[in-house]
């Protein structure tokens, strides 16, 4: 499981078309299959390097998933949200063509406060009724982190006022959009300051039939990109273009000495070759993803993509 917060002045919100300045705070959790801990980077503090979580599993005020979702799982006047999910807490067999899992948070009051959490984990959270990461997920790997273009909300308790004062908001909560051709969108964030962290998200609709890896990521980051998701039995790694290779992570990785495998890992991401970026896809490197909507989160930031290069360091043949 990885796992990203990121917060922010809600003069803007990252996943809109509002452009902002913002600040944003990044941290990263992986949970490794059968762990109930998880391996946590906080972007931005020095020196940045994998910390142990507490047991995820438990209400505990120390650790990096419960923290930041305190005022989600029980009520705060300060904190109104929307929560979404393809696989929503209680609800069977909802059919969407969504994979995102997140939940959007924002201060109503005076204050201008806000944040954005996206992860990977099934009927998580459950909203305003206590903290519970369901017991299946621990034989997972997780991966927090996408933001998908057609969120399935389940929880929306910000104000009317809120929302109709934020467009593309609004368009959000309502299913709208006003995607054209070529149906694909990039949109740039980074904190105020010079040395800031820089956020891009990518995303691209339905009807685009692009194959999000080969078509939108290559073609974005122009350069080369090594990728940990599963993959089905018609793409492969693709090294035909110079400099433009689709190279895929072999199976198992570590992660600060936790062992992680395709069988059991639901997330999907991918490094740079060379550079600094380091995504996270709402999608796996499978066919069928020419035919959804799909989303990428690149960090552009020199420590996490080491982190993340030695993990994706072993990779299959490539022709």
């Amino acid at each position: 499981m990885l796992y990203y917060a990121y917060w922010m002045d809600f003069r803007f919100m990252l996943l809109f078309s509002e452009i902002f300045s913002s600040y944003i705070k990044m941290v990263v959790v992986y949970k490794a299959p059968a762990q109930n801990m998880g391996k946590a980077l906080n972007a931005g503090r020095a020196p940045v390097a994998w910390q142990n979580t507490p047991d995820l599993t438990r209400a505990n005020n120390n650790h990096a998933v419960f923290k930041p979702l305190e005022h989600v799982i029980a009520p705060n006047v300060a904190n109104k949200f929307i929560a979404y999910n393809n696989i929503p807490p209680d609800i069977p067999k909802v059919k969407t063509k969504s994979n995102s899992k997140g939940v959007l948070m924002m201060n109503p009051q005076v204050a201008d406060e806000a944040a954005w959490i996206v992860h990977t984990v099934p009927g998580f959270p459950k909203a305003l009724r206590g903290y519970v990461f369901p017991p299946e997920e621990i034989q997972k790997g997780h991966f927090d982190g996408l933001e998908n273009c057609n969120p399935l909300i389940y929880h929306n308790d910000i104000p009317d006022a809120e929302i109709n004062s934020r467009p593309n908001l609004k368009k959000l909560v309502n299913g709208e959009s006003r995607l054209t051709p070529p149906l694909t969108v990039t949109r740039q964030i980074s904190t105020a300051d010079a040395a800031g962290l820089k956020v891009t998200i990518y995303s691209k609709s339905e009807k685009s039939k692009y194959e999000i890896y080969r078509r939108v990521l290559v073609k974005k980051l122009k350069t080369s990109i090594k990728v940990w998701t599963t993959r089905d039995k018609i793409l492969k790694s693709d090294c035909r273009i110079l400099d433009r290779n689709i190279k895929l992570v072999t199976s198992p990785i570590d992660v600060n000495g936790h062992a992680s495998s395709l069988e059991s890992d639901v997330s999907q991401w991918l490094i740079s070759e060379p550079g600094n970026k380091f995504c996270v896809i709402d999608k796996p490197y499978h066919k069928s993803q020419t035919k959804e909507p799909a989303m990428a989160v690149c960090i552009d930031d020199a420590a996490i993509f080491d982190h993340f290069n030695r993990i994706g360091q072993n990779v299959e043949n490539c022709a």
